[in-house]
């Protein structure tokens, strides 16, 4: 294994990952297959991928002047009085609540561990299958979950100190009556560190799904074994990851331009069907399978011990091969030999 390879580029896997998305999507075209592997996809992204809304509220009691904008003060008092009034069915209701949200949380993100590996298995072997991977990567997935539970912990952990000081800067300033503008400067220097802290973690997130996750699927290890590996790989290409992500940017520029050239020449239709849960992972299929195709293009290019994709079927001729001389080189094994 080549721990510095010279011929790594952000830009080579760009056609490849094309290809492999006409190959398992267009050639041919099979819609049964298309909701297969999109359920793997809808699966490795349950709980990430969704849709929000804005909208404006008005609480009764909150008088405004058209020139010096809401009055901040008035509303926290008129909101800190409605809770107060009502603490007999707020409380147990927001513990209800919050149970109902981390065990859904927890269940999702053990479906999401799952899924990965059989997105994972359908675009490496070009098949449409959720039984066998889900049944096969059981122990990885399983270790994924466990690690993403860990790390979504501690990243509970290092951000509540943040949100406390943030809740109480922002009671401090209601109490006083500030202006919109001043609360604004008073908390953009704890949102950038709120902000900081979860790029940390998204960046965490996004090195596991990317690469470790392939390497647990290579090796057949747990998530700790594969992230050890990993970061020896990183210590020698810090620099080509770096630029790796940065690439990731222009990427994801790149899908949301052609995704808003979709709805807007569909007039919304394409967008609403998107909204539509596993409804939109189905329609926007091709992206996903680029995105999986090309970290996993970047990867094979340190080597063939992080290459996933089996090696191509040798051409059958009708005629037969002359006999090679005896001690002649025997084709390389694929990294995926022995698990098959």
């Amino acid at each position: 294994m080549t721990a510095r390879p010279t011929n790594v580029s952000v830009t080579a896997p760009i056609t490849p990952a094309i290809e492999r998305v006409k190959a398992l999507l267009f050639q041919p075209f099979d819609l049964g297959r298309w909701f297969v592997i999109a359920f793997g996809a809808w699966l490795a992204g349950l709980g990430r991928r969704g849709f929000g809304f804005n909208y404006q509220a008005r609480l009764p009691g909150g008088h405004t002047h058209p020139e010096a904008g809401p009055d901040f003060h008035a509303l926290f008092e008129h909101a800190r009085s409605y809770v107060m009034n009502n603490l007999t069915w707020i409380i147990p209701l927001a513990i209800a609540l919050a149970i109902f949200l981390v065990a859904l949380g927890v269940v999702m993100a053990w479906l999401r561990a799952r899924g990965n590996f059989i997105f994972l298995h359908c675009v490496a072997l070009n098949r449409a299958e959720v039984a066998v991977p889900w049944n096969k990567f059981a122990r990885q997935g399983n270790s994924l979950f466990l690690f993403n539970l860990v790390l979504g912990f501690v990243w509970i952990l290092a951000s509540m100190p943040v949100l406390i000081l943030m809740v109480l800067t922002l009671t401090r300033i209601m109490h006083q009556s500030q202006p919109a503008p001043r609360i604004l400067l008073a908390l953009l220097p704890l949102g950038l560190m709120l902000l900081s802290i979860g790029m940390v973690f998204f960046i965490i997130g996004k090195l596991t799904i990317d690469f470790v996750v392939p390497i647990m699927f290579l090796r057949g290890s747990k998530c700790r074994v594969a992230w050890t590996e990993f970061l020896r790989l990183l210590a020698d290409n810090l620099g080509r990851v770096l630029l790796y992500l940065l690439f990731q940017i222009v990427v994801a520029l790149a899908i949301a331009f052609l995704v808003l050239a979709a709805v807007i020449i569909t007039c919304c239709c394409a967008g609403c069907l998107m909204l539509i849960p596993y409804l939109g992972t189905v329609l926007l299929l091709p992206m996903h399978v680029f995105r999986r195709s090309y970290s996993l293009g970047y990867l094979a290019q340190y080597g063939p011990d992080f290459n996933v994709f089996p090696p191509p079927a040798p051409l059958q001729s009708p005629v037969a091969a002359p006999s090679q001389p005896p001690g002649a080189a025997l084709p390389p094994r694929g990294p995926l030999d022995d698990v098959w």
